[in-house]
């Protein structure tokens, strides 16, 4: 990937202060040929964003060429008065008086801030939050301490008015900011793109594997492509990237789905993307959308109190499968054995939740597991239960949940049925990623879910159809950055 730092002079950024490209704003407007194919990552360090100076014109043009940069014309706009970014300083003032007592107690009169960096880790929370709000390079923010501290302006800072330990700091910055973590350097194929991929290294069940991950960049290495981790700390770079493949378990009270938004207003190809979470994580929806649209699933019928307790036990039988809307991972879901089993549980959960789930027990050896991506099938698992258990997931052992085997199948050794329903499933939601979870029983093929970040590891989910899960994948991302460059 290419970085490039404009500058207002020549001499404002010494060449050897960075490994990266660096060249004025002058030259940059007067070259739109420049990186033709490429699509640099541009940082603008213009000594002035003023409307209709070249430090404006070059934000304002890199869109234009299909160059991403910071800050881009909306933050210039955004930050040339107060009352245009008045309303994220309540946030802002928030973040900042709980910083307080790491900062020591009073406030200086002004930070800068660099790339959402402050000068020590007492700033963290505050400098993460403002560059989330503006995604600048380098900026100033006034304060005028006291009982409640709150903020005066909010300011770009130039390399010209930096002093020398700032500028020290603020090349120390960069570097972090723009440093990556899995670039393989085997890889003889230039990178066209970069996929961030967001993870948790302290996931106990995470839908991927580290060594799952660093295995698809390999393929993706030789695809053009570079595969970077990043975590929930990195929204504020975020932007750096290309596309967004989220590998944590997500819901939308978290920061999954606001990493989702971000990249979904950046323009972003993201997996998982906004509307999916939404769909996918609440099984209420879920049901319904898949019997308006004759997937066939389990008898099911919604739970909203007490009363409905009775009717349900009468027309699905015991035992019966109580679910919350937005379980994963097996979580949420029981097993009542009897009426009185049913009673204690639906009373907790209702506790929570208005709306609850309650379907026939469909006793397996197994759930298929069809991955489908753009609407076509990709990979074909079998999930065990989990042995003496009736998920494929037992959360009730003690310590670490225990999860059943595995076996893995090729797309054309899949029952046909199976593939078929799975695919009209998983477009009812979207276009991305889905794992659909289905019940082969001898009444039928019977969808119990739709995953909007199913397990991908390799060894598992790819064991049938080998790498071409991996370049398929690849290749969902490439296509849809390729059709925007057009």
């Amino acid at each position: 990937m290419t970085w490039v730092i404009l500058t207002g002079r020549p001499g404002d950024l010494d060449q050897v202060a960075t490994p990266h490209k660096i060249i004025t704003t002058r030259d940059y407007l007067a070259h739109p040929s420049l990186f033709r194919g490429q699509r640099p990552k541009v940082i603008n360090l213009s000594n002035s964003y003023a409307y209709q100076s070249r430090g404006y014109y070059a934000s304002l043009l890199a869109s234009s060429r299909g160059h991403k940069i910071i800050p881009s014309v909306e933050t210039l706009i955004d930050l040339s008065a107060r009352k245009l970014y008045e309303n994220s300083l309540p946030e802002l003032e928030q973040a900042l008086n709980r910083c307080r007592r790491d900062v020591g107690g009073t406030f200086p009169s002004s930070v800068s801030i660099f790339f959402g960096i402050g000068p020590s880790r007492a700033w963290d929370r505050f400098a993460r939050l403002l560059f989330d709000w503006f995604r600048a390079p380098a900026l100033e923010v006034a304060i005028e301490d006291g009982e409640w501290a709150t903020i005066r302006k909010i300011g770009f800072l130039p390399l010209a008015r930096m002093k020398a330990d700032e500028k020290a700091r603020f090349l120390s910055n960069l570097e972090t900011y723009t440093s990556r973590q899995w670039r393989d350097t085997r890889t003889r194929t230039p990178a066209r793109y970069s996929f961030a991929t967001l993870i948790d290294p302290q996931e106990a069940l995470p839908p991927s594997s580290v060594n799952s991950l660093k295995y698809w960049s390999r393929i993706a290495g030789k695809m053009g492509v570079e595969v970077e981790p990043i975590t929930r700390k990195d929204l504020p770079r975020l932007a750096n990237y290309d596309a967004l493949f989220i590998r944590e378990t997500t819901s939308i009270s978290n920061h999954t789905y606001r990493f989702a938004r971000r990249a979904q207003q950046e323009g972003m190809p993201v997996i998982d993307d906004p509307m999916s979470m939404i769909r996918c994580t609440n099984k209420v929806y879920l049901n319904e959308l898949m019997t308006t649209h004759r997937v066939p699933v389990p008898p099911t019928m919604m739970i909203s109190g007490p009363a409905d307790l009775q009717a349900a036990a009468d027309t699905l039988g015991f035992p019966i499968v109580l679910k919350i809307p937005d379980g994963a991972f097996s979580r949420g879901v029981k097993k009542a054995a009897n009426m009185e089993e049913l009673k204690r549980l639906a009373a907790t959960w209702l506790e929570d939740s208005d709306l609850l789930i309650a379907q026939k027990f469909l006793p397996t050896e197994f759930d298929w597991r069809i991955g489908v991506l753009g609407g076509e099938p990709l990979f074909s698992v079998q999930y065990l239960m989990a042995k003496k258990h009736w998920q494929i997931v037992n959360h009730e052992r003690r310590g670490k949940p225990d999860e059943g085997g595995f076996r893995s199948f090729t797309i054309k050794e899949t029952p046909p049925e199976v593939i078929d329903i799975a695919v009209r499933a998983a477009r009812c939601i979207g276009n991305g990623l889905y794992g659909v979870d289905l019940k082969e029983t001898s009444e039928g093929v019977y969808v119990i879910e739709v995953n909007d970040n199913p397990n991908l590891d390799h060894g598992c989910e790819d064991a049938g159809e080998k790498d071409a899960v991996w370049v398929k994948l690849t290749q969902w991302f490439i296509d849809r950055l390729d059709r925007q460059a057009r």
